[in-house]
């Protein structure tokens, strides 16, 4: 394949959550990558804007091609994979002392330097939100989806998933395609998705917001055999580091929140900026944090042409992310039924 110094990532939609989170990744795993291999790759993203249809570039410092970032990618998975292990727990249901000990561990380590382990911490809870209907158990990130219902348990897939390097073998027989680790990441960032993995997922693809009134079966089954992207919820899991949470006081209580996030009276939403520019994943982090996030037009100056807003629902016992929409065009909905109440 050709070397470049910029790569288009035809695979990463605008508008769903899973592939933001999965380019957030994507820089985690090269930056981690440059650490251990002294590469200097230096990885910035942007968005091709004047080329449709809106998708991602991937920018570095050196030429390299696809195939290099793949495997680059999954050497840097690797080595954060390694923070993501929380013992035999298998749901997010930490007691608040409990959470309190890891984090304050993770924090530790950080002072010497392995910060690995506390990124992720941080991007999962705070000892400071507790759920009132449960005794000192901690309220996690508002992007956990899972808690045990149809037997799906979040930590169990986030500290699994970025570990299984490639899906299982698809078809059967002499038929059978046995994707590698390179490829399935290939497929994820540079070709369009099929979902034809039957691995776990997180259910952050509006994909998998499958509901029984559209349905002729169970949708739980329709969304298993429908598949998921494999590469694409492995660097997400990584990514979700990226996204720290926060303490907040909402009404009565104090709750997490975290960076790009918010509530309102519909629930909870999650925001992403599309800018042009190369940037790194520090500013990108910066821009998910400014308070001006969801104002129209507020970040134009930083060279943001719109965000996008993807919201929680839950259908049943499941939950699942929208296809995200430009905030302009939620503000302008948020009005019509102002005008129709």
């Amino acid at each position: 394949m050709t070397a470049a110094i910029s790569h288009r990532l035809d695979g990463l939609e605008p508008d769903n959550l899973l592939a933001f989170l999965a380019l957030l990744g994507l820089l985690r795993a090269i930056e981690a990558a440059d650490r251990e291999h002294d590469r200097e790759l230096r990885p910035r993203a942007g968005w091709d804007i004047e080329r449709p249809p809106l998708r991602p570039r991937l920018f570095l410092a050196k030429e390299i091609s696809q195939e290099e970032i793949c495997e680059t990618a999954a050497s840097g998975i690797a080595t954060l994979a390694q923070a993501y292990d929380f013992g035999n727990r298998a749901d997010l249901n930490y007691s608040r002392d409990e959470a309190r000990s890891e984090l304050m561990s993770a924090a530790r380590a950080s002072e010497v330097g392995n910060r690995d382990q506390a990124d992720i911490l941080a991007a999962l809870m705070t000892d400071a939100a507790i759920k009132p209907e449960k005794d000192e158990t901690i309220d996690p990130t508002p992007l956990c989806l899972l808690f045990g219902q149809g037997h799906q348990h979040f930590l169990e897939r986030l500290a699994g998933v970025p570990k299984l390097q490639a899906p299982p073998k698809r078809g059967k027989g002499k038929k059978a395609d046995v994707p590698t680790e390179a490829r399935s990441l290939a497929e994820a960032l540079f070709h369009p998705w099929h979902r034809t993995d039957p691995t776990p997922s997180f259910r952050w693809d509006p994909k998998e917001d499958v509901r029984y009134a559209l349905m002729a079966g169970d949708p739980t089954d329709a969304a298993y055999k429908g598949g998921t992207q494999h590469g694409a919820n492995r660097l997400a899991a990584i990514g979700l580091a990226a996204l720290t949470v926060v303490p907040e006081r909402r009404f009565d209580r104090v709750r997490p929140s975290m960076i790009g996030g918010a509530f309102d009276r519909h629930g909870f939403s999650f925001a992403w900026p599309i800018w042009e520019e190369p940037a790194s994943l520090a500013t990108i982090r910066a821009l998910l944090a400014h308070p001006d996030l969801r104002k129209p037009g507020a970040l134009r100056h930083l060279g943001v042409h719109y965000v996008m807003h993807a919201r929680r629902v839950s259908v049943g016992k499941f939950m699942n992310f929208t296809r995200a929409t430009p905030v302009l065009e939620a503000a302008a909905m948020r009005g019509e039924e102002r005008l129709t109440a």
